[in-house]
């Protein structure tokens, strides 16, 4: 089974970023577009294993205090065209404790440094036209999900199959 720990977005937040998207692709920004139901920030990803209990322990321990979330800014690595966030400590403490939290665990997970963003479009075509306006939202984040990925009818789907918080 394929796991990630990741934030999930309010409906107000998905919105924001569907727009944002709506317009990239009146601007002519070709790609692999992130489809509504599969947009979130990783937190983790673990990636292949079947020990899902001890994911989801290890969530369990994970302790943060609910904190705004501000969806602001837009870049690239490399063909993916990303939402990234304002600066925010609670982001970035949760992220270090849910990954201390896998490793006290002996989880194994991708180590890569931890840089806040969701995936708007893969394989980008054209160029991000300069002062293009990013998204704006903001949302209290007050939990966390476990999330399988697998593949369906050629489409990667997304399941929550654990959530820590409210």
């Amino acid at each position: 089974m394929r796991l990630f720990i990741a934030i999930q977005f309010t409906d107000d937040v998905k919105k924001a970023l569907l727009g944002t998207m709506h317009d990239l692709k009146q601007k002519g920004i070709k790609g692999s577009y992130t489809p509504a139901a599969n947009l979130h920030m990783t937190l983790a990803f673990i990636g292949e294993t079947r020990d899902k209990d001890e994911v989801k322990k290890a969530m369990d321990r994970v302790v943060f205090t609910p904190f705004k979330l501000s969806v602001r800014e837009m870049g690239t690595f490399g063909d993916i065209l990303w939402a990234g966030v304002k600066g925010n400590q609670g982001l970035k403490g949760l992220a270090k404790d849910v990954r201390a939290q896998l490793d006290a665990a002996g989880i194994p997970y991708d180590t890569k440094e931890f840089v806040p963003h969701i995936t708007l479009v893969r394989k980008m075509g054209g160029t991000l036209p300069k002062g293009f306006p990013g998204p704006k939202a903001d949302m209290m984040v007050k939990s966390i999900s476990l999330m399988k990925s697998e593949n369906k009818n050629g489409k990667t789907v997304y399941t929550e199959i654990y959530k820590v918080g409210k």
